[in-house]
């Protein structure tokens, strides 16, 4: 499966084609764009991502969960591209014969996505600024990193 994609996701289709007859617990986590952040209004998110590697990583943490958590499959995709208010920027849905483990492991993918893989979200806010999100891990430590935006240092 390509995890990044540049369309809408239809958390309804991914669903639809995840049934699986072992599975007593599906858990979907669909990520939103609100309209606000740390008190702005937001008018969008922009996201980018280095895509090769993305979803090389995005196919290693699947497969770390479902072999942790006893999964019976796991599916996470990621929008790239423009995202409007309450448009899902991700999805991640996990099956497991039981519902602590296909939660545990939801929690698990979408933490693991957001901290390591590289995807970088802009945001746009109502006074005509913008800023680049910090959900990548390079801001943990020195805040210094490859790709061509930059953080303020984590304290």
């Amino acid at each position: 499966m390509k995890h990044l994609q540049h369309t809408d996701l239809n958390y309804s289709e991914l669903f639809d084609e995840f049934r699986n007859p072992n599975s007593g617990a599906v858990v979907l986590f669909s990520g939103e764009v609100r309209d606000n952040n740390k008190g702005r209004e937001v008018t969008h998110l922009e996201y980018e991502a280095y895509e090769p590697m993305a979803n090389k990583m995005i196919e290693e943490i699947l497969k770390e969960a479902i072999s942790r958590f006893k999964l019976n499959q796991a599916i996470c995709a990621h929008r790239l591209g423009r995202v409007e208010i309450s448009g899902c920027a991700v999805v991640v849905i996990t099956g497991a014969g039981h519902r602590k483990e296909a939660y545990d492991a939801n929690q698990f993918i979408i933490d693991k996505v957001k901290n390591e893989v590289p995807i970088w979200k802009h945001e746009f806010f109502t006074d005509g600024t913008s800023e680049w999100g910090q959900n990548c891990d390079c801001v943990i430590g020195t805040g210094e990193h490859e790709h061509d935006h930059h953080h303020e240092k984590a304290e």
